[in-house]
């Protein structure tokens, strides 16, 4: 016999939303049992492509940390920018 499943909340926004599935187990309030696999073939990648004009000096020290990282220095990049602004929220 399965366990009565809790009823997920309103959420207010997708942040409220977000914060609400970091400290709980969805286990609880979904039967994964009955999950049935989805596939989306014509989803476009929800990044956009820029120009970033950065003097060589700087891309290299940028890939040598990178590539100490074992990361592409693009995605590098990336983490670091939304870093920083995650810091001045």
């Amino acid at each position: 016999m399965s366990k009565a499943l809790k009823p997920i909340p309103e959420f207010a926004s997708e942040g409220e939303e977000r914060l609400f599935w970091e400290s709980h187990d969805s286990a609880e309030y979904v039967d994964w049992s009955q999950a049935q696999r989805v596939v989306l073939p014509n989803l476009k990648p929800s990044s956009t492509s820029i120009s970033l004009r950065l003097p060589q000096g700087l891309l290299d020290q940028i890939k040598m940390t990178a590539n100490k990282l074992d990361v592409p220095y693009q995605s590098l990049i990336k983490t670091w920018l939304a870093e920083k602004v995650d810091q001045r929220r």
